[in-house]
């Protein structure tokens, strides 16, 4: 079959450069359709067109945002990681006391901050790019649409045919309807990213993953930090006792955070300088004013004006494009990954799903993403992670043969001496079998930590796998032994 023949040396362009023409417009068009065609060029865009490549000879990627990349490198995951990093530097050096060490100050200097955010993602930026513009692919600068017949429209009436089609477009911020705040200027996570000052006073409306980052953020390089969350608790999508851990983190570094609220109005005061938000807590009216508001009430799928009802494709509730388990869309012959497809908005997720896609529309061997050995990080301090089905599908499917052991951070010697006694360790089993079916992380560098458990889950190691291994004494890592011990002990009937 040619179509599955190994990758040949990458062929001249067969094109101009589209980024390279001022107006736009992407030069001549072949008349033999593109053997693959992907909206959108970021993370799970891009690793499906390099794999598609790898088997394809005519490969094209439609992308008409501003700047080449993708959200996760540039405006998402790295330069977000690369600041949050920095302020915790900053908080352990302003907690230097606790360490017996003298520190007379410390503090953030934005100009530096953001030179080295800048040198940080610029690499990662740069790389990317070049792949994008190099021959293996040809690159439209510009968007690109459905028509009902399943060509694909540029902005400049060019029109594409691909026998294979991947939707990859993102997501883009929500602006929800809270009375007032389209009227009101607020920051969005994007210019969060890129301050060159420090505000005095900031109203964080939001609990996800985005909002709870960037408060703590803000609040370290020494903003004053309100934060808002609608739902009982922040990050609502995560286990309970992970929510509590970040909850009570935030509020011991001076975050005032409200949960169980409703948005009542969004005003500004005094043009631009002042903004106030009013809402009920605890059956009061509450009102706080701060120099800046931070809209961080979520993303919505990119999904609006890519045509997609009128070339037969379904739009789910949610705004995500509806997939089944290959990412196939409602019309054959186009798929969907990443943010605009969901269900889970991860970096990791999107490129598997998009590299599945391809392997899909070939007819290669491959798995659907495994939502069962699910993995995800939240960066806060201390940072939050697991791995594996949520606890109500486990105890659902396991009952009484579920068995859960943790165990705490302020009783762990390593994290003792590194004053990082927030959190815990949790382990779920199946009494039957002994195999790892969830772990739980909160605490110093849990994002790392979770990855021991994360190889457990992923090859359906035993508890008694897991005690068989070296841990090394003294390491945050071991922890994971105590209830490994005590999960040993429970299938033993000790």
């Amino acid at each position: 079959n040619p179509i599955l023949r190994e990758r040949p040396p990458p062929p001249p362009p067969r094109m101009a450069i589209a980024p390279l023409l001022p107006d736009g417009h992407s030069g001549p068009v072949s008349e033999s359709p593109y053997d693959f065609l992907v909206l959108g060029g970021g993370s799970a865009g891009y690793n499906a067109a390099n794999l598609a490549r790898q088997h394809l000879d005519r490969v094209a990627i439609v992308d008409g945002s501003p700047e080449l990349g993708g959200l996760c490198i540039l405006r998402g995951c790295m330069p977000s990681k690369t600041l949050i990093y920095s302020a915790e530097v900053l908080h352990l050096a302003q907690q230097g006391s606790r360490f017996g060490l003298h520190i007379p100050t410390a503090e953030v200097d934005m100009a530096a901050l953001h030179r080295r955010k800048r040198e940080v993602i610029g690499e990662f930026a740069a790389y990317r790019q070049e792949q994008l513009l190099s021959a293996k692919f040809d690159l439209y600068r510009q968007h690109g649409a459905l028509l009902p017949d399943g060509r694909v429209a540029l902005a400049d009436g060019t029109i594409l045919t691909a026998e294979r089609i991947l939707l990859s477009t993102g997501s883009r911020i929500a602006v929800p309807p809270v009375p007032g705040l389209a009227a009101t200027p607020f920051w969005t996570s994007d210019d969060i990213l890129d301050l060159a000052e420090v505000p005095s006073s900031v109203i964080v409306l939001g609990g996800g993953v985005v909002a709870c980052e960037l408060a703590q953020y803000l609040r370290r390089i020494g903003s004053e930090v309100v934060q808002i969350q609608r739902s009982g608790r922040i990050l609502k999508d995560l286990a309970p006792d992970l929510s509590a851990v970040a909850e009570q983190a935030f509020r011991d570094e001076g975050i005032e955070l409200f949960t169980g609220t409703a948005l009542e109005s969004v005003e500004s005061l005094d043009g631009v300088s002042r903004v106030r938000v009013r809402f009920r807590h605890g059956g009061e009216t509450v009102e706080r004013e701060a120099s800046h508001l931070f809209n961080a009430l979520g993303r919505q799928p990119a999904t609006d004006d890519l045509g997609l009802p009128e070339a037969g494709i379904e739009i789910l509730p949610s705004g995500h494009i509806a997939t089944d388990e290959h990412q196939q869309t409602t019309r054959p012959g186009v798929y969907a990954a990443g943010d605009c497809a969901g269900p889970h908005e991860i970096v990791h997720v999107a490129i598997l799903q998009g590299e599945h896609a391809v392997r899909h529309s070939l007819g290669l061997p491959s798995q659907p993403p495994d939502y069962d050995k699910l993995l995800w990080v939240v960066f806060t301090d201390p940072q939050l992670a697991a791995v594996g089905p949520p606890v109500e599908a486990l105890e659902e499917r396991f009952g009484s043969d579920l068995l859960v052991e943790d165990f705490p951070f302020d009783d762990h010697g390593r994290s003792i001496l590194m004053e990082a006694k927030y959190g815990y360790v949790r382990v779920y089993a199946d009494r039957a079998t002994g195999r790892v079916l969830r772990a739980e992380c909160a605490g110093k560098d849990g994002g790392e930590l979770i990855h021991a458990m994360s190889v457990a889950v992923g090859l359906g190691a035993t508890v008694e796998d897991l005690l068989g291994v070296h841990w090394y004494h003294p390491t945050l890592a071991e922890i994971w032994t105590y209830p490994l011990e005590d999960l040993a002990d429970a299938r033993a009937g000790r």
